[in-house]
């Protein structure tokens, strides 16, 4: 049967006839295996040094042929290598199944600070950079719907010199704690540092005193709040936003008062 369309229109019809092909019906949802759980990646802590991940060992075109710290062996600091000890201080901070809440490397990554082997095994700051966000909304949000001393409630505001009364509003009670000071004294570094202890991360951070002989005047507490944002971060990015304010509400704010 002859046809009106120009052989031009023809030729592209069947060109894209020719180019498509049946699209793969998907017949099941379920998420594949995460990376870390195949035993490709499970097998890369037995291999060669050469071959290992990042933060497990320093990477061989990182390290130079020859040290020029002749004091290593003095100011040697030793870290902790044992993931199971690192999993008891997830469980600790997360509850039960806490340690596999993270890919193996977030959760060394998240405990590494950029003083450990001078950062060449990756460090904690930008996790640390999210985390603080996260605790400061949620800390924010605290502090708005913190009920109010009794004697402040009952307290009926005075008209000033001119017969003006202050307005009030339910949605303007606390907003007078919202203040940076307030902020700056419920996540002061020495109380996160206590909370830190409390979870033992002392006994899992990686890290470089400048005098391992004096780990509070090399800066101890900086270094534990930091890791705590880290871990938030990492909890919340993992997990969603949801997880990761459930965290700071129950293991963060609420041992810290709030």
């Amino acid at each position: 049967m002859a046809t009106n369309l120009p052989i031009r229109t023809l030729r592209r019809v069947t060109d894209s006839a020719i180019r498509k092909k049946p699209i793969p019906k998907r017949t099941s949802f379920a998420p594949t295996r995460p990376l870390w759980n195949t035993p490709r990646f499970q097998a890369e802590a037995d291999t060669d040094p050469a071959n290992r991940p990042r933060w497990q060992s320093t990477p061989p075109a990182m390290v130079a042929p020859v040290s020029t710290n002749f004091r290593e062996e003095q100011n040697r600091f030793p870290v902790n290598k044992d993931p199971k000890r690192l999993d008891r201080v997830y469980q600790r901070l997360l509850g039960e199944g806490g340690g596999d809440m993270l890919p193996e490397e977030v959760k060394w990554l998240a405990v590494t600070h950029k003083s450990f082997d001078h950062g060449r095994r990756g460090f904690n700051d930008r996790l640390a950079w999210f985390g603080k966000r996260v605790v400061d909304l949620q800390t924010s949000l605290a502090l708005l719907n913190a009920p109010k001393p009794q004697s402040e409630v009952d307290q009926i505001p005075e008209p000033d010199n001119f017969g003006r009364t202050l307005f009030q509003h339910r949605s303007l009670e606390n907003l007078e704690q919202l203040t940076e000071s307030a902020k700056a004294e419920t996540l002061d570094k020495s109380r996160l540092a206590q909370l830190a202890n409390s979870y033992g991360l002392p006994q899992v951070i990686r890290w470089k005193p400048k005098n391992t002989q004096n780990l509070a005047g090399s800066g101890i507490e900086t270094v534990l709040a930091h890791t705590m944002y880290a871990i938030v971060g990492a909890v919340t990015l993992q997990n969603g936003g949801e997880v990761g304010n459930r965290f700071v509400k129950e293991k963060v704010l609420a041992p810290l008062g709030l």
